[in-house]
């Protein structure tokens, strides 16, 4: 499999060795492994690997004292832990380990967020860098493809996703992605009691997947699913944590009949969401084109201004009789609007909105047009 240079080595190796550790976060599979050992491929010697995967591992690093971690670290200067979100306490070894040893450089990796970030979080404040690793984007795949391959791929990626084994396995791109949908996807979740039951977060999914490009009601999925809201609403923010779904929130600022409590969700990878639907049929065949565009599109989008360090709020926009953006960039306080359409033509501009946040810009984004809009 060809190493892809990722988007965001650039910017973490400039912050090598100034005293912070480093956190890389991301679903399993999308390459967090891959990317650090072509970070520290000049240290050689000097580099220590740790997988938080292996128990020898959590028993040395978990729960201990200043003295014990200094002893661990005793003539290292590159230090890797992967997967340390399955290390008790890491957040606190983390900076005993920083805190004494500012001269090391430290990275650790989290394939989920819900133990790694709320355990460093307060620990951690002023001493490290984060990052995200997504599956790959675009741009990215521009390294391996040429402008007139990925035109020919486009509805490719929609539908099988971008993990980096699918993207390159060519005919095998589907038996990947439903390995990965099947059996990654859920490691570290159902390693905590109250996910017990891979069924109902299985059907969870599936109704998330179904539901792409509409406001979601957590009332709606758990009459779906059979569990309650409260439920509903922690899973959903658990599989957030593990960099499988994010949220877009409304936008509401002016109009009293704006919506203010729905939210949309999407997949960050849109095989992954095919995969867990059985759908993995050409676009042509499909139902869904318009809602799997959207997904695709803003996911691609997220990776964009990530990849540059732009943190702007993403939102949706809809008023109570129907009027609506499919996102929306708040960037300095300046607010860009943006249809996307996977058929040919322009979306209306809404004039309701344009009269409610004057000086806004808005813009549709089709298969005409996408590349300005993900990559340079």
């Amino acid at each position: 499999m060809t190493i892809i240079r990722r988007k965001i080595q650039d910017i973490i190796e400039k912050r090598l060795f100034q005293g912070k550790i480093i956190i890389i976060y991301g679903a399993r599979q999308v390459g967090k492994t891959t990317l650090v050992k072509e970070l520290i491929k000049k240290y050689g010697d000097e580099l220590s690997y740790y997988s938080g995967d292996d128990f020898d591992v959590r028993d040395k690093l978990a729960d201990k004292t200043s003295a014990q971690l200094n002893s661990f670290l005793k003539n290292k200067k590159f230090v890797v832990i992967d997967e340390a979100q399955r290390i008790k306490n890491i957040g606190l070894s983390l900076k005993l380990m920083i805190d004494n040893n500012p001269q090391i450089q430290i990275i650790a990796t989290g394939s989920s967020s819900f133990e790694l970030a709320n355990k460093i979080a307060e620990p951690l404040t002023g001493r490290v860098y984060e990052y995200y690793l997504y599956p790959f984007s675009l741009e990215e795949l521009k390294l391996l493809y040429n402008d007139l391959e990925i035109e020919r791929l486009l509805e490719h990626f929609m539908v099988y996703g971008s993990y980096p084994d699918v993207a390159q396995s060519g005919e095998a791109a589907g038996e990947k992605i439903k390995l990965i949908a099947k059996s990654y996807s859920y490691k570290d979740m159902l390693s905590f009691q109250r996910l017990k039951n891979p069924e109902i977060l299985e059907k969870l999914l599936q109704a998330l997947a179904l539901q792409i490009g509409n406001e979601v009601s957590y009332n709606e999925l758990s009459g779906l699913v059979g569990i309650d809201k409260v439920t509903v609403a922690s899973y959903i923010r658990i599989l957030e944590q593990n960099f499988i779904i994010f949220r877009l929130r409304p936008f509401s600022r002016n109009l009293r009949n704006e919506l203010k409590k729905l939210r949309k969700i999407y997949f960050y990878d849109t095989g992954l969401r095919n995969a867990l639907i059985n759908n993995l049929n050409p676009l042509h065949l499909r139902q869904d084109a318009g809602g799997l565009w959207e997904n695709f599109i803003i996911s691609e989008r997220i990776k964009f201004n990530s990849s540059r360090g732009l943190n702007g709020n993403i939102y949706f926009w809809r008023t109570k009789r129907g009027a609506e953006i499919d996102y929306l960039e708040e960037t300095n306080g300046e607010l860009s609007a943006f249809e996307f359409k996977w058929n040919k033509g322009k979306a209306k501009r809404p004039k309701v909105f344009l009269e409610a946040y004057p000086g806004s810009a808005f813009e549709t984004v089709s298969r005409e047009n996408y590349r300005g809009f993900v990559m340079n």
